[in-house]
């Protein structure tokens, strides 16, 4: 294990290999059944869902809606392209055409939903009260408010005509069952994409406390909106005919890892796959851990491996390019000062850190030399959210392309 990096990169490799839709899904997809099939779904690994479902059941008629650069070829499903994190029109007219397509169905006829993270950006159909624009300037300030997802999420449902279950009732009373990849911390159904196919038990009252929480500003139509919200509740009729299912997840993304790990002779920490908090915070505490650890080495110890998952978030406090794994990682590089023997990865398993086509970046004990070597200042890059510029000036950017997965973060941090 001399090129610590490179292991690093992986293992973060292999926890993205194995929530590859087209290696995990084909073993919880049932025979194609008779009738009418109709597919359709939302989120960043939605496209290479569909065409995972095509390769068993063969062309299908249907909707799908991903992120831009994320389409995959299909032989029937449309596949559809928006943007994300903040929608867009062709969100909200893909959305539209998909709610078209479910419309009228019957109770012989089958859906088949796929659902990953994404989706609660990708499926767009803001509250009637709503405009798209209020609806963008929503979501853009949730995102720089550094409030978690399951609050991000609850706000969104309430807002929409699609999330928190509404999805599975325009299909009713057609039997659907819904596929799910997880990137929300503890794997809740209901948060994954903001739960379209979900009962939902949240109220219009706990949207609105969100609101004044984390400081979001909206006129008083928008907060109006929230009393006449359409989220189903979980004992809704209409729920009756539909079953949910997560087919991959963050663990078994990260005991992918673990098991290559294993096999080398390292030992192996797993803190959690259901992390969260503010990234510098968590970065500050794991670097705490990893320097108690290297301290307390002795000559033939195994190396030690710290692996986390779950989903950090970044308030913004400045005008930087960054996200939660690259602010985790630079956070981490301030609090370990260049300790010898320790070297870190953190990447967002979808390839997109933030709002940025960087998974996340590695760290090594020659990080802050390299920063000093290029005239950066790591403390003001962290001061000012600029953590991608900042890795992309010292070569630890972690670029991968889309990888038509989404389990969200990876973080492993090697001691010795």
């Amino acid at each position: 294990m001399t090129d610590r990096p490179a292991f690093l990169r992986r293992l973060f490799d292999r926890a993205v290999e194995v929530a590859d839709p087209m290696r995990a899904l084909a073993a919880h997809l049932p025979p194609k059944p008779e009738g009418r099939v109709v597919v359709v779904g939302a989120g960043k690994a939605s496209a290479r869902m569909a065409e995972a479902v095509e390769a068993v059941w063969g062309p299908c008629e249907g909707l799908v809606i991903t992120r831009y650069g994320y389409g995959r070829p299909c032989q029937g499903i449309e596949i559809a392209l928006a943007a994300h994190p903040v929608p867009d029109q062709a969100g909200a007219d893909a959305t539209a055409r998909m709610l078209a397509l479910l419309d009228g169905l019957g109770p012989d006829d089958f859906v088949l939903a796929l659902i990953s993270g994404g989706a609660s950006a990708l499926l767009c159909a803001p509250s009637e009260r709503v405009t798209l624009a209020e609806k963008q300037a929503v979501n853009a300030a949730l995102l720089a408010s550094g409030a978690p997802i399951s609050a991000m999420n609850t706000l969104r449902k309430h807002l929409s005509r699609v999330k928190g279950g509404q999805l599975a009732a325009a299909a009713y009373p057609a039997q659907m069952l819904a596929l799910m990849i997880s990137d929300v911390p503890g794997d809740d159904p209901a948060f994954i994409g903001s739960g379209p196919t979900v009962g939902d038990a949240t109220t219009p009252a706990e949207a609105e406390a969100i609101l004044d929480r984390w400081q979001i500003s909206v006129p008083g139509h928008v907060r109006a909106a929230l009393a006449h919200s359409g989220v189903v509740p979980p004992k809704d009729a209409r729920l009756a005919q539909v079953s949910n299912h997560i087919f991959a997840a963050p663990a078994q993304s990260l005991e992918a890892a673990a098991e290559i790990a294993r096999e080398l002779g390292v030992e192996v920490r797993v803190l959690g796959d259901a992390l969260e908090g503010e990234a510098r915070d968590v970065a500050a505490a794991q670097a705490a851990m990893a320097l108690e650890l290297a301290a307390a080495r002795r000559p033939g110890d195994a190396p030690v491996l710290l692996l986390s998952g779950g989903e950090l978030t970044v308030t913004r406090r400045g005008d930087g390019s960054g996200g939660p794994n690259a602010e985790f990682a630079l956070a981490l590089t301030l609090a370990l000062q260049g300790q010898e023997g320790i070297h870190a990865i953190a990447c967002d398993t979808d390839g997109v850190d933030g709002a940025a086509e960087v998974a996340g970046a590695v760290v090594t004990p020659q990080t802050l030399v390299q920063a000093v070597a290029a005239g950066l200042d790591a403390a003001a890059a962290l001061a000012t959210n600029d953590a991608h510029r900042f890795f992309e000036q010292v070569g630890g950017q972690v670029v991968t392309g889309p990888t038509l997965t989404n389990v969200n973060d990876f973080r492993a941090i090697l001691i010795g």
